[in-house]
């Protein structure tokens, strides 16, 4: 392992720490050394998110001419065609950007004081290249984990309807929202603000993974989720506002459409109007959704006037609360 820097490192110090080689070819001889075509290459790379170099810049190292070579393999038996793997490729290069992001964000506010030196930011970056290993198998343990948790809901949504990979499914979708998110960042300094996103992000994420739902965005101020069943949901909106956080929130049940790891359709769009009309404090869930919890134990629904939803027509909204009984 190198010594730890000392003054400011630079970009080069810490693409050459973090990536751990040093670069040897150009974008031409990368992409001959892996057998593919440079032009496949460069889709690729744009895909992934990464900047464009000139042609003679010597910027690729022999990780890149490996990772090029497994697309050739995969190519070459048939398992992918070129549009999967661009497709693949940009998956990964969005999710990883963001991750990639969000990590620095928490070692760099973990490590560094508010007014940091040369040398507290090269620490960071010693710091850091002693945890990629651990990370780095972390990384691709949980990868697996939510890969075959991916696969289980495919699995049950054909059980349903008779499909493995269906364009239109049924599922839950809801959206929780932070009251007076506007007035309130006006009022904090930079890290109470952090604090405050994060923290309701941490604790919307611990509720909808402790009933195996999934939380399919973060807005900052507003989460996006999706369950299998109305149940389910219904769970999930009554916990979320007991969090401690002054929430509103909009549930509705009916057709999406999964793409790129969101969701779409008239349903998101119902969700997101009623967690608009809704009052702080308090839940409401679309006739559908609240068909799907009648005769249920521990929910309580109370229909109430029906309301104009911007592009949607007139809704019959019901306000959900956990039954005393």
């Amino acid at each position: 392992m190198d010594e730890p820097q000392h003054g400011r490192p630079t970009a080069e110090e810490i693409e050459r720490l973090l990536v751990g080689q040093v670069p040897r070819y150009t974008k031409a001889q990368v992409a001959a050394g892996a057998g593919v075509s440079q032009e496949l290459a460069e889709r690729i790379w744009r895909a992934l998110g990464f900047a464009q170099r000139a042609a003679d810049a010597v910027a690729f190292t022999d990780a890149d001419v490996k990772a090029l070579s497994r697309v050739r393999r995969m190519l070459d038996g048939g398992l992918m065609d070129e549009q999967t793997i661009v497709r693949m490729a940009r998956a990964l290069g969005q999710t990883t950007a963001r991750l990639a992001q969000w990590q620095a964000d928490i070692m760099m506010g973990a490590l560094l004081p508010r007014e940091p030196t040369e040398e507290d930011m090269a620490r960071v970056l010693d710091t850091a290249q002693r945890l990629i290993p651990d990370f780095e198998h972390v990384l691709g343990h949980v990868w697996r984990a939510q890969l075959a948790a991916a696969g289980t809901r495919l699995l049950a949504i054909a059980d349903v309807n008779d499909e493995l990979v269906p364009t239109r499914v049924s599922m839950a979708v809801g959206f929780a929202d932070l009251v007076s998110f506007t007035r309130r960042a006006r009022e904090l300094d930079e890290k109470a603000l952090a604090g405050l996103v994060e923290g309701f992000e941490s604790r919307a994420s611990d509720v909808v993974a402790s009933h195996g739902a999934r939380l399919v965005k973060t807005l900052g101020d507003e989460v996006l989720f999706t369950a299998p069943t109305p149940a389910q949901a219904a769970a999930i909106a009554l916990d979320l506002v007991e969090t401690g956080e002054e929430l509103r929130i909009g549930v509705a049940y009916g057709p999406v459409v999964p793409l790129m790891g969101d969701v779409f359709g008239t349903t998101v769009n119902l969700a997101a109007r009623l967690t608009a009309i809704a009052r702080p404090g308090t839940i409401l869930v679309d006739a559908e959704l609240a068909e799907g919890l009648a005769g249920l134990d521990g929910f309580e629904l109370h229909r109430i006037r029906r309301r104009p939803a911007r592009g949607l027509g007139v809704v019959q909204p019901h306000v959900l609360r956990r039954s005393s009984s």
